[in-house]
């Protein structure tokens, strides 16, 4: 005989948790992957995501890179530090506020991002083959919902 212990919180509450669960282990799944190929150039996923934003959206300070990496600041630091001082990024004097640096991705720092980011982009593509594109498109347009209202 079978006992079910599981607990119920109620259907929308555990049809809730469920789907986290799956978006948990996806993310993981995928990071894991990444993480992997992104390694393989002599990268962390930290530097890789830093060198990322300063490549596809120019240049900015340590604030506007935590915000969009979804970081910690001294996280952050440490990694801006020594991505500076392996000549991936360099930095500047913001001039709106002397308490901030500028920071910019160096020609050494887009030389590893564009050969980096095509294989990363393929293996999206390949992680989200699964899916046919009218069902890639609602999965986006549903999780965005989600984290707008969050």
């Amino acid at each position: 005989m079978k006992i079910n212990i599981e607990k119920s919180y109620g259907t929308r509450a555990d049809n809730s948790m469920k789907t986290w669960i799956q978006l948990f282990r996806t993310y993981n799944k995928i990071r894991a992957k990444e993480s992997v190929y992104i390694q393989s150039f002599g990268l962390t996923m930290n530097q890789f995501q830093i060198l990322e934003v300063l490549y596809h959206r120019g240049d900015m300070n340590v604030g506007a890179i935590t915000k969009l990496t979804m970081g910690t600041p001294g996280n952050v630091t440490v990694v801006v530090r020594n991505l500076k001082r392996d000549g991936w990024i360099n930095s500047v004097a913001d001039l709106k506020d002397k308490r901030a640096s500028i920071l910019s991705i160096t020609q050494k720092g887009k030389e590893i991002i564009e050969k980096l980011f095509p294989g990363h982009a393929k293996n999206f593509e390949e992680y989200f083959e699964v899916l046919n594109e009218d069902e890639t498109q609602t999965l986006f347009a549903l999780l965005r919902k989600l984290n707008k209202a969050q």
